[in-house]
């Protein structure tokens, strides 16, 4: 029994420094279709009920006009009517997961907010590309509340357009 606990001993000591020994990971790439892509569908997956009117002002379609608008403010992209004319298909849904109720109990949990989750497909072979999520901070006025909307949907295009290396050109 002594020589199974040395064994085992000695294996998860190799093992952790193998591992420790091994260089640093260089990042994986982003797939060419999110870089090279010209031609954007944006496909509206809703959102969760009891999101409008409140807290949020508004219908369930505003993030989804949000985001088309400033995609075609940007100029960075060719936004299409149709997925198949497109080279990617980005999918918004606003949610409201579900959780626990009291973060106090729950050791490590805490209060689930609003979400945007963005989907980047590649139009052609209906594979997800990337994802992209972004919490919408809690508030207590609508006016902040509307401002926290407006904040992680900005948020959220960031990511995408620093991924794709697309950022609009800043205004002066």
């Amino acid at each position: 029994m002594k020589t199974l606990y040395v064994c085992t001993i000695l294996a998860a000591l190799l093992l952790s420094s193998a591992f420790a020994q091994q260089p640093a990971a260089t990042p994986a790439p982003v797939p060419p279709a999110i870089v090279a892509a010209t031609k954007i569908f944006v496909s509206n997956a809703g959102a969760d009920g009891g999101l409008f009117p409140s807290p949020f002002s508004g219908d369930p379609s505003r993030g989804y006009n949000q985001l088309y608008a400033a995609l075609k403010a940007s100029g960075q992209y060719q936004l299409v009517s149709d997925p198949a004319a497109a080279d990617l298909v980005l999918e918004l849904q606003l949610t409201a997961p579900y959780g626990p109720a009291n973060a106090s109990k729950v050791k490590g949990a805490s209060d689930p907010l609003p979400q945007f989750r963005l989907v980047v497909y590649d139009a052609k072979t209906h594979y997800v590309l990337w994802a992209f999520t972004a919490t919408i901070e809690i508030a207590f006025l609508q006016k902040t509340h509307d401002h926290n909307f407006d904040e992680a949907l900005t948020s959220i295009l960031s990511q995408f357009e620093a991924l794709s290396g697309k950022q609009p050109p800043a205004t002066p």
